[in-house]
């Protein structure tokens, strides 16, 4: 036998397996196929001697294609998972496996981890549903383990309890923070504390703290700030730096000197002000986000 063809015969054992890690990822039948046929047509480019475990090694593969159709599909802003469930609706000669497929996982599920980012969503899938160590995993999504694991716990804590964000209310945040922002800049203080609830907190992680220390009082901030006047006065006049971004699939605020985040701040809103302000430059907590461009 040739070495092509025993590549062909192991690699034909693990299609099923492939198959599902990649349609939990992908949540359409379509775009699975297409992955586990990229996987195959890497293997068959690869010299085999040097793979000494073709299980893990496709697994990685197979996930890598994946990371990159997902982040091409959120970059396109198209919902694949339409596709998925009309694919799964026809009446092809796959229906019954794909049926299958939805059923096995809920569709349910499917559309919960629509709502993930993709590096949220390749840690999960992997880590939960197919049991990969972080430390196998983190290669893939090119973040440290520590980072992985945290991607995949706040993946977790959506799947539990999360559903699809009301465009309504992003539609809001975004208004809010960018008065926010605008207010903060401009040294616009009744500005400020119309979009700020009266107990407003502000959380500052530890390196945020030493950064506003070493501006030599630029931009003073403590580990905790309460009170609408108090965090008010805190970015009045500043944050000219500062623009809106997405993190982890929200609207946000990042300091970005240079185009590399190195401060996000994010907000969580009550009643429509900000209610609660987390100011975070930990670099491994920012590994762990997912940022990118507003629009």
């Amino acid at each position: 036998m040739s070495e092509q063809s025993f590549l062909a015969e192991q690699f034909e054992t693990q299609r099923g397996r492939l198959r599902s890690v990649a349609y939990r990822m992908l949540g359409s039948t379509a775009e699975a196929d297409d992955a586990v046929q990229e996987t195959w047509i890497r293997l068959s480019r690869t010299d085999a001697g040097g793979v000494g475990n073709l299980s893990g090694w496709l697994t990685t593969v197979v996930a890598r294609v994946c990371l990159d159709i997902l982040r091409a599909r959120k970059t396109r802003r198209e919902d694949a998972m339409d596709e998925g469930v009309a694919q799964i609706a026809a009446n092809d000669t796959d229906a019954e496996q794909d049926r299958a497929l939805a059923d096995n996982i809920g569709m349910a599920m499917l559309v919960v981890l629509e709502t993930l980012t993709p590096a949220e969503r390749v840690a999960f899938v992997l880590h939960d549903m197919f049991d990969l160590p972080f430390d196998d995993i983190a290669p893939i999504v090119g973040r440290t383990s520590e980072a992985t694991r945290q991607l995949a716990s706040r993946a977790r804590r959506r799947v539990q309890g999360g559903s699809p964000v009301n465009e309504a209310d992003r539609a809001r945040k975004q208004e809010v923070v960018n008065a926010f922002l605008t207010a903060s800049r401009t040294g616009d203080l009744s500005g400020l504390l119309a979009v700020l609830d009266p107990n407003v907190v502000l959380n500052a992680d530890a390196t945020t703290v030493t950064l506003s220390a070493n501006a030599g009082g630029a931009f003073p901030i403590s580990p905790e700030i309460r009170g609408q006047a108090a965090v008010a006065s805190t970015f009045n006049g500043r944050a000219a730096a500062a623009r809106m971004a997405i993190v982890d699939d929200d609207i946000a605020a990042i300091y970005a000197p240079g185009g590399k985040p190195t401060v996000v701040f994010k907000f969580t809103l009550q009643a429509g002000r900000i209610s609660v302000i987390d100011v975070i430059a930990e670099p491994e907590r920012l590994s762990a986000m997912e940022i990118g461009p507003l629009g």
